[in-house]
């Protein structure tokens, strides 16, 4: 039980390096025609090209999960990291950073303004080069209060 708990908390703990990666050089890479909709002013539009990346990134999650169900314990594991991962991912970017769905209005937590700091500055740049901030739960120490 031991061992399937930290397997998770590593992977959890990994795909913010991913997140990372993935947003800084494929987001705002090669995949830039799908994520730029996110940089611009909104319109009133619920959906964004930008939202397609979900299902890219739900893919690798659903995937373990089934796997380690059928064929391997550690992969279900690996799966239920991924996908917490993911379900952080939305809570904080969509709902409490951009407020996508209007639950939190004011956020009294350090921590918190801090991430939302960061993200506000990395969506200052408009552009797919020269941004800065592109993890999700870890952020330069400057944006915290």
């Amino acid at each position: 039980m031991l061992i399937n708990i930290t397997i998770t908390f590593i992977t959890f703990l990994f795909m913010e390096f991913v997140a990372w990666f993935t947003h800084k050089y494929i987001m705002h890479g090669f995949l830039w025609y799908l994520h730029k909709d996110h940089h611009q002013p909104k319109k009133n539009h619920i959906f964004q090209k930008n939202d397609s990346f979900f299902l890219i990134f739900a893919t690798p999650g659903i995937s373990t999960i089934t796997l380690g169900i059928y064929y391997s314990n550690w992969l279900l594991y690996i799966g239920i990291g991924i996908s917490l991962y993911g379900l952080t991912y939305f809570v904080i970017h969509d709902i409490l950073v951009h407020q996508r769905i209007k639950l939190f209005k004011k956020l009294s937590s350090p921590y918190l303004k801090g991430l939302r700091k960061a993200h506000k500055v990395h969506h200052k740049n408009t552009n797919k080069e020269n941004g800065e901030s592109f993890g999700m739960l870890f952020f330069p120490l400057k944006y915290w209060e």
